[in-house]
């Protein structure tokens, strides 16, 4: 991208997240200081007037320019942060609100590329912007895009997702990783990785990786289950089978699957091998094991187990996700 003056807009709008507004403009600030080549980049801040805007952490921010002011700019990125409502059970919703929605249709026709930041997607996903298209957004409030939004194709893992010129986010910090891609996007991956250094974060993340680590998984709900999920944590680096697992529970293999598909949404086969993927990550981080050593000692067997393992739960190899995270002495 040469120096030419294009815009980043980030829109602002009552109740909205915090962290997600302020999170991309720092990334596009310390771009400036890594390549000269991102000084005609201008990041503003768009609401329907010039008021302040309360974000959902009580902060006010001053908007730069309005809605109608910002669809007249050179306008190259469009970044649509969300909001949310806890209801009285304690369950997190997304909200949307359709002037907001009616914004984002017409800025999003004058953007070279839209991205949406955390629960952001539900706003994407009622502009019509992302039916057919695979899409993800913060994990707790996946099930309510896929279910009012069944044209959009929701994989509520990656921690971002890129589709065509719509790129989504999975929300918090992860809208660090988000920006950081845009920005490997545009000006290479070294100066991606310079402005990852000065936010000291490790290393940018790759979209394929996980929302989630085994232990982060949902909470079950029987005591049975913990049991379970504790024993795989133990013994999934060995041999252990689904009948294995069924007979530690005392049940039968279709009893088994039934129980981890009410509890925890995925199968006992799956979970395992989410559990080995797991103890295989820390081992790519922290030691210099080669593949063989790394696949036998966590339960994979062969390097290519394990290859194919790392591309269903990461979208990424073995090899990729070492030259990216490996703790350095």
């Amino acid at each position: 991208m040469g120096s030419a003056e294009r815009y980043v807009v980030v829109l602002v709008f009552d109740g909205v997240d915090l962290l997600d507004v302020t999170g991309p403009p720092e990334v596009f600030a310390l771009l400036r200081w890594e390549t000269d080549d991102a000084d005609g980049i201008r990041v503003v801040l768009a609401a329907e007037t010039l008021d302040p805007v309360t974000t959902s952490a009580g902060v006010r921010v001053l908007p730069d320019v309005t809605f109608d002011e910002a669809a007249r700019l050179p306008l190259d990125t469009l970044l649509v942060p969300g909001a949310v409502e806890v209801d009285d059970e304690g369950q997190v919703r997304a909200v949307t609100d359709e002037g907001v929605v009616r914004r984002v249709r017409t800025l999003a026709d004058r953007a070279r590329r839209v991205a949406s930041v955390c629960v952001g997607a539900h706003l994407l996903a009622a502009a019509g912007l992302l039916d057919g298209r695979r899409a993800t957004t913060h994990w707790s409030t996946a099930r309510q895009l896929a279910a009012e939004h069944p044209a959009v194709r929701v994989d509520a893992d990656p921690i971002f997702l890129r589709d065509g010129k719509v790129w989504t986010g999975a929300g918090i910090t992860a809208c660090l990783d988000l920006s950081l891609a845009l920005v490997a996007e545009d000006f290479g991956e070294p100066v991606a990785l310079r402005v990852a250094r000065q936010l000291v974060m490790y290393l940018k993340r790759p979209g394929g990786q996980s929302q989630f680590s085994v232990p982060l998984e949902p909470v079950s709900t029987t005591r049975r289950m913990d049991d379970l999920r504790r024993y795989v944590d133990r013994h999934a680096p060995g041999r252990l089978t689904v009948a294995d697992l069924a007979a530690q529970a005392h049940i039968s293999e279709r009893q088994l699957t039934r129980l981890f598909k009410a509890e925890l949404g995925t199968t006992p086969a799956a979970y395992i091998e989410s559990a080995r993927v797991e103890a295989a990550r820390g081992r790519l981080e922290c030691t210099d094991d080669t593949l063989d050593r790394v696949a036998a000692a966590c339960g994979f067997g062969t390097v290519d187990t394990l290859i194919r393992a790392f591309r269903r739960r990461l979208d990424t190899t073995p090899t990729e996700y070492r030259g990216r995270f490996r703790h350095r002495g």
